[in-house]
């Protein structure tokens, strides 16, 4: 009985303050706060952001669902699983320590998976309600070097071992995206609890809407803003490009044949080229997939890949980089040293320029407290709650199929 008190005001100890940054959040600087200071109230949840929700749901059918997981509550298993956040940290920590490149994968499939439809599990499924005729959202070209799947089956199996037919694929990976996060060194955050899983898949939505590696500022900002997220709050959430690697099929053509012109980047500065060539040698029969969103390459038998590079290894020598989940990323791009095209377009722009220039200014705090706040945000992005959707029994096949 004892333990479990302590248990609970460990818990409360960690939450609180995060729950209660979200009515205050924090500004990066003086100038930035005052930039941002109508579009930061977004971190809330609250029933001021009603309006821009309406507006939103004009021009994307998906708002038409919750779209703040208002339906959603902290340890929502209490009563019917209470076992389950355990289970799945326990999980997840064991496979963290056998592949450590498990951290990056379980963000990227997370981040895929709520951007299209919101958070519902929709990549997880094989087939489409049933039809293998139907294309799946894991079939889209952006989703196909997503790794991880066979990780959030495994934790599923644990979870129905002890409580079937309870716990939400949707609610596995946002615990499991969490508590990977968190042993890569990255911010604790809340993970409220209660998604629904979708029947269906969503092909043709993934094959058009995931972010682009090559993707402009301009681009990157707007297809952000139409699922609620403004300047501040991109520019944070693709700070978790700094763990993992980007592999080389991402960026082979923007160091040996830029939008078809048979040369490098001219943005990218000569040392670095010369740098990243070295990791990426010219290979003219790899297969190109630029159409893809990457933040990890496939995980092997607990050993990261050395295909590829990570933001640690894109700033110079004499520049300390700190811990893994820190500002490197951010410190990178100050020095035209953005390992994608659409991560150093965020300095093309002023808004985002000094977003990432205050990002990279002081000890990481900030950034990683903005981290938090739009994990948050993301993870209750359009969520099944209630009656809706289904508990998978498998997160690849739906109820009906």
């Amino acid at each position: 009985m004892r333990s479990c008190i302590i248990n609970t005001w460990i818990v409360v100890a960690l939450v609180v303050p995060v729950l209660l940054s979200l009515r205050n959040p924090r500004g990066e600087t003086e100038n930035i706060q005052t930039q941002t200071q109508t579009s930061s109230s977004s971190f809330s949840h609250s029933s001021s952001s009603s309006s821009s929700s309406v507006k939103l749901a004009n021009t994307f059918p998906f708002n038409q669902r919750i779209r703040d997981g208002s339906n959603l509550e902290y340890d929502f298993y209490r009563d019917t699983c209470p076992q389950a956040e355990d289970i799945v940290r326990s999980a997840v920590t064991r496979i963290y320590f056998d592949h450590r490149d498990v951290a990056p994968a379980l963000l990227r499939l997370f981040f895929h998976d709520c951007f299209i439809q919101g958070c519902d599990a929709s990549l997880l499924l094989d087939e489409n309600t049933g039809d293998r005729n139907r294309s799946v959202e894991k079939q889209a070209v952006p989703n196909q070097t997503l790794r991880g799947f066979d990780k959030i089956d495994l934790i599923k199996e644990e979870v129905e071992q002890v409580c079937p037919g309870v716990v939400s694929c949707a609610d596995i990976l946002a615990l499991a995206a969490r508590d990977s996060v968190l042993l890569a060194g990255g911010p604790f955050y809340p993970v409220l609890t209660g998604r629904r899983d979708s029947h269906q898949s969503f092909f043709e939505e993934a094959t058009d809407q995931i972010p682009r590696p090559d993707d402009n500022v301009t681009r990157t900002l707007h297809l952000f803003s139409l699922r609620g997220f403004n300047e501040r709050e991109t520019v944070s959430l693709l700070g978790g490009h700094n763990i993992g690697k980007i592999g080389c099929d991402f960026i082979q053509q923007r160091l040996y044949n830029f939008q078809g012109t048979g040369q490098p980047d001219p943005s990218i500065p000569l040392d670095f080229l010369s740098q990243m060539r070295l990791n990426c040698p010219d290979n003219k029969n790899m297969s190109s997939n630029d159409d893809e969103f990457v933040t990890s390459k496939p995980m092997s038998s607990g050993v990261i890949s050395n295909t590829g590079m990570s933001y640690m290894q894109a700033l110079s020598s004499s520049v300390s980089s700190g811990a893994a989940f820190d500002t490197h990323y951010y410190q990178s791009l100050l020095r035209g040293r953005g390992l994608l095209f659409a991560d150093q377009q965020l300095m093309a722009e002023e808004k985002t320029a000094r977003l990432v220039s205050a990002y990279a200014s002081d000890d990481g705090s900030t950034f990683r407290m903005d981290f938090s706040r739009v994990m948050l945000k993301m993870s209750n992005l359009d969520v099944l709650a209630g009656l809706q959707g289904q508990v998978r029994l498998n997160c690849s096949q739906s109820l009906s199929s």
